[in-house]
């Protein structure tokens, strides 16, 4: 009788189909142009950036600033890690902020929260989150919008957790967070598209009138109240 393959494999298996070499490179250079010309305004240059669930550390390869922090389970993260990028394996829904020990200007999060099993495992994280901040921090969330992705939201099989602007809003407040910035529509639900490219990505970004008929996914930027 064959073995069961073991859960890290099969998710292995999956993030491999879902992303080509070719994919990754792209996204690569997507992550580039999004923070340079949007997310790096959001965040001062001799900070401590710490991303959550950011694997592939695009964000972090690309952000600008003094410390890089990573919290991610997957154990291939090192690979992808550049510069004074630190990984720390940890799972924060098991884990206190204490066990984490570093204290975090911003916190970036993004395509994670829909991974989650449920809402409490939500307000675990943003808990978590908010103790790991330091008095004015800052937590920066791009996240697919239910309410404008729903036809969509289901097709990857590890989504799990519907959110929209209005529930990430309820569940940021409950944990006593201030929302400061909230964008319903920013980005398109995915870079897998015949159409994404970096030029095509500045242009969009420069054009905010174009977010309300192709952005899907939410941004949103709270700090502790």
């Amino acid at each position: 009788m064959e073995s069961t393959l073991a859960l890290d494999k099969i998710l292995a298996n999956l993030y491999t189909a879902r992303f080509s070499p070719k994919d990754k490179t792209l996204k690569a250079e997507l992550w580039n142009t999004l923070v340079n010309e949007f997310l790096q305004k959001y965040i001062r240059l001799n900070s401590t950036v710490v991303d959550i669930g950011g694997g592939y550390c695009e964000f972090l390869n690309a952000v600008s600033a003094k410390e890089k922090h990573l919290i991610d389970l997957n154990p291939e993260s090192q690979l992808f890690a550049q510069g004074n990028i630190r990984v720390h394996h940890l799972d924060i829904l098991k884990a206190n902020a204490s066990d984490f020990g570093v204290k975090a200007d911003y916190c970036f999060v993004s395509n994670f929260f829909e991974h989650l099993p449920d809402f409490q495992a939500l307000l675990k994280v943003l808990s978590f989150i908010r103790e790991i901040l330091k008095p004015g921090g800052q937590l920066i969330i791009i996240q697919p919008n239910y309410r404008f992705a729903y036809k969509e939201y289901f097709d990857f099989i590890d989504h799990t957790l519907p959110i929209s602007d209005r529930s990430l809003k309820e569940a940021v407040e409950a944990v006593g967070f201030k929302v400061d910035v909230l964008i319903p529509r920013f980005l398109p639900f995915s870079t897998k598209s015949r159409a994404a490219s970096t030029v095509a990505l500045k242009f969009y970004l420069k054009c905010p009138f174009f977010w309300r008929f192709f952005g899907k996914q939410l941004f949103m930027v709270v700090r502790p109240a």
